[in-house]
């Protein structure tokens, strides 16, 4: 079993920055990857990034160049820098882990941008 239990999300007007973290307990080795998914009302969640136990990343085309996703191993904790937020960001971000092909969710961090 893995653990997930986000914070850092809140209110910040458009333009401003936030930092998303995601920390992971439980069985946490051989998890595969651990990625940052968002969920506006009325739309589907929707990949936002993503980070591979190697460290390799990917990013949805509407965050790349603003978000950065990161990862203190030491402290089985993942990140999302979030810079030049957007109204169109506000959502409910999930954090998200592929434990040998187990898919574990966070209970969601709430992020509103206001323009």
């Amino acid at each position: 079993q893995v653990q997930l239990v986000e914070s850092g999300g809140g209110l910040v007007q458009a333009g401003g920055s936030l930092r998303l973290s995601c920390a992971a307990s439980g069985i946490i080795f051989s998890i595969n990857s651990m990625a940052w998914y968002r969920q506006a009302p009325g739309e589907q969640r929707e990949l936002v990034a993503r980070i591979t136990h190697g460290g390799s990343t990917n990013y949805a085309d509407s965050v790349k160049g603003r978000f950065a996703i990161s990862r203190d191993s030491a402290k089985n904790t993942v990140y999302l820098q979030m810079n030049s937020l957007k109204p169109e960001d506000t959502a409910v971000y999930y954090c998200n882990a592929d434990h040998l092909g187990r898919i574990y969710w966070g209970q969601g961090t709430q992020v509103t941008v206001s323009s």
